[in-house]
């Protein structure tokens, strides 16, 4: 696909796109310290407990922690419960990803992509990732302001090397855990995609609209559980 067919997708000016607002951005960041400390005496025993599980289920750590590229390119550690082995070669995960963010990987099954075969998952990690639990260490990103309960989710460098000029809008706000992308792609969806529905995102960003969001990831989540 060439960056002129790419841009088919790009159909939310620039120039329409609300970049930053004060009053809505400080009431952001309470928001989700709030929710932070809130879940504090629920999700410190959980995690706790899961790293024994994680450390138990196979060799290796229990938080995978890698970097990811945040608001205005800023380069972050992004930490995520360890669901695959430990120092499995991701040499082919990156040549994959980089054809996906340029549409030249077939979308097939009916969920966001993500080039993981099933015998590189631990047990725990088929749950985790089946859960979305595995992204619960995340907090700790929000609590550093690295990221936020809502916005699009970061990519890894070399995804971001790969994006067509259009796809960098999505850099222009705090990556989040789930994201409006992540809510409309149970059917499938391609990065073009992805990328519109973070650009939409960023034009109708609100709090009752992240609100939304949390309620419709939740809803997801629940979806996902029932059909084990």
């Amino acid at each position: 696909m060439s960056s002129d067919d790419s841009s088919s997708w790009s159909i939310i000016e620039r120039n329409n796109v609300t970049l930053y607002n004060p009053n809505y951005q400080l009431v952001k960041r309470a928001f989700d310290l709030l929710i932070c400390l809130l879940t504090l005496p629920f999700t410190l025993p959980f995690g706790l407990f899961m790293i024994y599980i994680i450390r138990r289920d196979s060799p290796g750590p229990a938080l995978f922690i890698q970097k990811r590229v945040g608001r205005g390119g800023k380069v972050f550690n992004i930490y995520k419960f360890r669901t695959m082995h430990h120092d499995i070669d991701r040499t082919k995960h990156q040549e994959i990803m980089k054809e996906f963010v340029h549409g030249q990987v077939e979308q097939k099954d009916q969920k966001t992509f993500k080039p993981v075969q099933k015998g590189q998952l631990t047990k725990i990690g088929r749950i985790l990732r089946k859960t979305s639990l595995d992204e619960l260490p995340q907090l700790i990103n929000v609590f550093r302001g690295e990221m936020s309960l809502v916005g699009p989710r970061p990519n890894v460098l070399w995804e971001v090397d790969a994006y067509f000029e259009w796809h960098k809008e999505r850099l222009e706000v705090l990556p989040g855990i789930t994201g409006l992308a992540q809510v409309k792609g149970r059917s499938g969806i391609l990065f073009d995609e992805i990328v519109y529905w973070d650009i939409e995102y960023i034009r109708r960003q609100s709090l009752l609209f992240d609100l939304k969001i949390l309620w419709w990831t939740f809803e997801e989540v629940i979806r996902r559980k029932g059909a084990q």
